[in-house]
């Protein structure tokens, strides 16, 4: 029977890659004329924006998130310990969220500026928001985190005998940051800048509300605005590229890296006491980001959201804000399902096999979430018209079948959230002894009754930690379920995205507090699994 599971594993995999397989074969079939038209119009555009985003907040995230990442690590202050853990908070503010409170808190109608011209006259002066600028700050104070959250794990397990060995030697403590702990955080400060860059590119709600015209955001204009497929789809490969480039890029980087340390039980370094106006100066840069990254988004949207319900400033009909609660919940659920399923199968088999060439396919399979949202989607759809087509003919009625339906929508969340579920079903069924599973083949037990006898019982915490993470992303997610949801079925994100567009940001302010909520519960998980892998200082 081992061929079956080496067959159904071969058989995930490749469903799970199929659409973005897709866009990379569209490399094969360029349209010259199709990418001349392009770059004559809006490709170049395209292109310098998306480059000038993806430098200023990679560069941003990287000095943010480093500096508050050393700061609560080699120093210490009143204050320290719970601003430490509420610095990750912003992850759970979505983009859309954060740059449509941005706006309306700071665009040229908004109560910032209307103050100052009323007091300085109406040629007050205020940098311009619809621009590369803000939404740089605005992605910048969002993604922070994934550097910090890894800056920080990087520096705590850094040796005090190095730091104290730089010391002997004349280096301050700022230069034996510089010299000594910044090299061996490398690797980790890649990986988190890489995270943030994805991201980047894959955002497009945030970044149209600042008139920023970036590939992701040019995939979805010409996609629903001028419905043309191909140059939808020539752009997302263009963007895969991309993302693919990025990726090779950040394993170069680490490659190339070869600092060490010594591990084991070497003492941890000691941070140093900061007194007076030192310890209120840090503890101030770390109230202000989170003042700005959460603190004021999150208080903006529940003045907003009490405003709303007491005077409603767009009439909605009875039930439907229940029914975009119930269709979000119910999605989120389902993929969160589907996905954790995928993952313990994929993460069980691919360990009682243990061929190299099938966890490569495992790693294959779960490489969508590297990928921008828009890439995936398109990739999807496009799969799925191309196996309505080859089912059931040209016939409209038929044609939609899979296309935009509840299926397809599953499918393509399925794609992009593996690894996150996997992530987590992996590191568990990895503490699982073998002496267990090899107890179990004693006694006769197939690689299924393994599966759900041995490994689902043992793992079903992690199990639950990466069903909720699959959660709150797809409660999240908006660029596949604009793409791909079926007529009628909108989502607390969608509902947040569209009045926000219109500029309705007291009635955007309900479903967006929502999110932010729900969005805490990973915020915690990721934050007690930090400090449970980390020696405190």
């Amino acid at each position: 029977m081992g061929y079956v599971y080496r067959l159904l594993l071969i058989g995930l995999a490749a469903v799970i890659m199929a659409p973005l397989l897709l866009v990379a074969a569209n490399l094969l079939r360029l349209d010259a004329t199709n990418w001349r038209h392009l770059w004559e119009t809006r490709l170049p555009t395209m292109l310098l924006q998306t480059t000038l985003l993806v430098v200023a907040v990679g560069a941003g995230t990287l000095a943010l998130g480093t500096g508050l990442a050393w700061l609560v690590s080699a120093y210490r202050f009143p204050g320290r310990g719970i601003v430490s853990w509420l610095l990750v908070l912003p992850l759970a503010m979505p983009s859309y969220v954060l740059g449509f409170v941005f706006m309306a808190t700071f665009d040229y109608a908004g109560p910032v500026q209307t103050t100052l011209r009323a007091w300085f006259g109406p040629g007050a002066w205020f940098p311009e928001v619809r621009s590369i600028g803000g939404a740089a700050l605005v992605l910048t104070l969002v993604w922070y985190p994934y550097v910090y959250l890894l800056a920080r794990a990087a520096f705590a397990e850094q040796s005090s005998v190095t730091l104290d060995a730089a010391r002997a030697v004349g280096l301050s403590r700022a230069g034996a940051f510089a010299r000594l702990a910044l090299p061996l955080a490398r690797p980790s400060l890649v990986a988190g800048v890489t995270l943030v860059v994805l991201e980047t590119l894959t955002d497009f709600a945030t970044v149209r509300y600042f008139n920023v015209m970036t590939l992701s955001e040019g995939i979805f204009r010409v996609w629903e605005g001028m419905m043309d497929r191909d140059t939808a789809m020539q752009l997302a490969t263009l963007l895969l590229l991309v993302a693919l480039g990025l990726m090779l890029l950040e394993r170069s980087l680490r490659g190339q890296a070869r600092y060490t340390q010594a591990g084991g039980a070497v003492q941890r370094m000691q941070p140093v006491l900061l007194r007076s106006w030192c310890a209120a100066a840090a503890l101030g840069m770390c109230l202000l980001v989170l003042a700005l990254a959460f603190g004021l988004p999150a208080t903006q949207l529940i003045a907003w959201t009490v405003a709303e319900t007491r005077q409603p400033t767009l009439p909605t009909a009875d039930g439907v804000a229940w029914r975009y609660i119930g269709v979000t919940l119910a999605l989120a659920g389902g993929a969160a399902l589907l996905t954790t399923l995928v993952a313990l199968l994929l993460a069980v088999l691919g360990r009682l096999e243990g061929r190299r060439w099938q966890r490569v396919a495992v790693r294959l399979a779960t490489s969508g979430y590297a990928m921008p949202g828009a890439v995936v989607g398109v990739g999807v759809l496009t799969l799925l018209a191309t196996v309505d087509r080859a089912l059931f003919g040209d016939e409209f009625s038929a044609a939609l079948v899979l296309t935009g339906s509840l299926t397809g929508l599953l499918y393509a969340y399925l794609v992009r959230f593996l690894a996150v579920a996997y992530g987590s079903a992996d590191a568990s069924v990895e503490k699982v002894t073998p002496r267990m599973v090899e107890a179990a083949r004693c006694l006769g037990a197939g690689r299924g009754r393994i599966l759900w006898g041995v490994y689902t019982p043992l793992v079903r915490a992690g199990l639950l930690a990466g069903a909720i993470l699959v959660f709150v992303d797809v409660m999240k997610e908006l660029p596949v379920t604009l793409m791909l949801r079926p007529f009628g079925m909108d989502t607390l994100a969608i509902w947040t995205y569209m009045l926000a567009a219109e500029s309705y940001w007291q009635a955007a302010a309900i479903p967006a507090l929502l999110i932010v909520l729900v969005g805490v519960a990973p915020v915690v998980l990721l934050v007690r699994a930090g400090d449970r892998g980390r020696v405190a200082p």
